[in-house]
């Protein structure tokens, strides 16, 4: 099997982001293992056929981008780690996105939820671990948050 030494964890922020991100932390630190924190900021083009109010979609999505990467600043800013740890907001289909980014960036690991943001996006979507699992370059480690 080949060495753990590079694991990607996506959240959603959700409330389950938490219980995700702390699993992902417990395997880079067991592994020795740099740790890259990803979220993908779905556009809107992706609820394409819903009927949208009419806005200005490229200021939406850019205020989208913009509160995805406060989110995530204040997240690794509360890490203390001994390990490498980097982030990136990616925009997309979240599947597509984060398969892309594992295929680019050569990840031995990928983590992420079953569980995150539910409703109407995953009736239209589909699953998001589902999809990654399915199309992932290395192995995939989905968790089911217990809390």
């Amino acid at each position: 099997m080949k060495k753990i030494d590079d694991i990607m964890v996506s959240i959603d922020f959700s409330k389950n982001s938490n219980i995700i991100l702390d699993a992902a932390l417990y395997l880079a630190r067991e592994f020795k293992a740099n740790l890259t924190v990803v979220h993908v900021a779905e556009t809107l083009t992706a609820y394409a056929g819903l009927s949208i109010p009419h806005i200005s979609l490229p200021k939406l999505e850019e205020e989208l981008q913009e509160s995805a990467r406060k989110k995530m600043e204040d997240i690794i800013q509360n890490i203390n780690e001994e390990f490498t740890i980097t982030s990136n907001i990616l925009s997309g289909d979240a599947a597509e996105q984060i398969v892309s980014f594992a295929k680019e960036n050569d990840f031995d690991l990928l983590v992420l939820g079953t569980h995150g943001f539910k409703g109407i996006g995953k009736i239209l979507l589909g699953s998001v671990a589902e999809k990654v699992v399915r199309t992932a370059p290395c192995p995939v480690l989905t968790i089911k948050p217990t809390k």
